[in-house]
């Protein structure tokens, strides 16, 4: 059996969470692994740069080995959404989980940066929190100009979706993919 894993990337704002949430939906049997969650785990016991836990190697590390434990363990397909900037970072993780038989589908979410300024200013990360939403907001923003100048070398190992179109179709489009 040829373990299965969709890793949905793009830009703050881009609907990574939201196609996820459809394709789980579609493939009720897949399991939904967030990277980010073992950034904050990380964060409870080791320093961690304070703009971005993907710096530290071994985020990227335990990033493979949860996804591997996950698909071993259980033997279902896996979705993941998770924004990368650094290709290098990508070529890592993604080199990491097919060099173990994973066959890894890269979707990039291509969204303009209006349409990513106007998703990020409308939505709640901190509620009751004004300070902390600004923050939220304003860090999403300076990631999503990285994120521009590095999605070229991103998506070349991956598919790109126009992520303006209805998550239906984005759904339809990746699982037909596979």
């Amino acid at each position: 059996m040829t373990l299965r894993m969709i890793w949905v990337n793009g830009a703050f704002g881009s609907g990574k969470t939201t196609l996820v949430g459809e394709l789980s939906r579609r493939v009720p049997e897949a399991l939904v692994y967030d990277p980010e969650q073992t950034g904050y785990l990380l964060r409870e016991i080791v320093p961690v740069p304070w703009d971005n836990f993907q710096r530290l190697p071994l985020w990227r590390k335990q990033v493979v080995s949860t996804a591997l434990g996950l698909l071993e363990e259980y033997g279902r397909p896996l979705l993941a959404a998770q924004t990368l900037v650094d290709a290098a970072y990508g070529r890592e993780i993604f080199g990491g989980l097919r060099a173990a038989g994973v066959d890894v589908r890269h979707v990039c979410l291509r969204v303009s940066p209006a349409e990513l300024e106007r998703r990020i200013d409308g939505r709640t990360t901190a509620p009751g929190d004004p300070g902390r939403e600004a923050f939220v907001r304003r860090w999403c923003k300076e990631q999503n100009l990285l994120w521009a100048g590095a999605a070229d070398g991103l998506r070349d190992d991956g598919v790109v979706l126009d992520g303006h179109r209805p998550v239906a179709d984005l759904a339809d489009e990746v699982l037909a993919g596979i």
